[in-house]
């Protein structure tokens, strides 16, 4: 048995050499539709630096570092939990945050109901003038 298929259609690659002048004319024509350094740049094929190719490796490595290190003095410099807590830019909840809306709703809705009950509860003007916090005529 051969290592080739008999039934596969032949696969002939044109070696035929390419003068000089066809090369040429493929040359320009790919030069023509080149992108232009800016387009490169945009797309993060070429880095936007001035400096010498040998050592772009080493000045992306050195911001990639200076980076690194603005994030972790940030990251010390974090007030903790306790401290955003108390000036009320975190819930003070330890639900999970697709909960802590419907905590919100569910506090202010109890909150509500509270204060109608107290309301209701509120003693009359009458009852006041007869315990002798207001004076007759007196508007609360």
């Amino acid at each position: 048995m051969s290592a080739v298929d008999e039934n596969a259609p032949d696969l002939k690659v044109d070696e035929t050499p390419i003068s000089p002048v066809e090369r040429r004319n493929s040359l320009e024509k790919h030069l023509q539709h080149r992108p232009d350094p800016q387009d490169l740049r945009n797309r993060h094929i070429l880095l936007d630096t001035n400096a010498a190719p040998s050592l772009q490796a080493k000045q992306q490595e050195l911001e990639r570092q200076l980076a690194a290190d603005n994030l972790r003095k940030g990251l010390e410099h974090r007030p903790d939990r306790e401290d955003l807590v108390n000036r009320n830019i975190l819930p003070d909840s330890n639900a999970a945050p697709s909960l802590q809306a419907s905590q919100r709703a569910l506090d202010k809705s109890m909150r509500t109901d509270a204060l109608e009950q107290k309301l209701q509860r509120r003693p009359t003007v009458d009852e006041l003038v007869k315990e002798g916090i207001l004076e007759p005529g007196e508007k609360p």
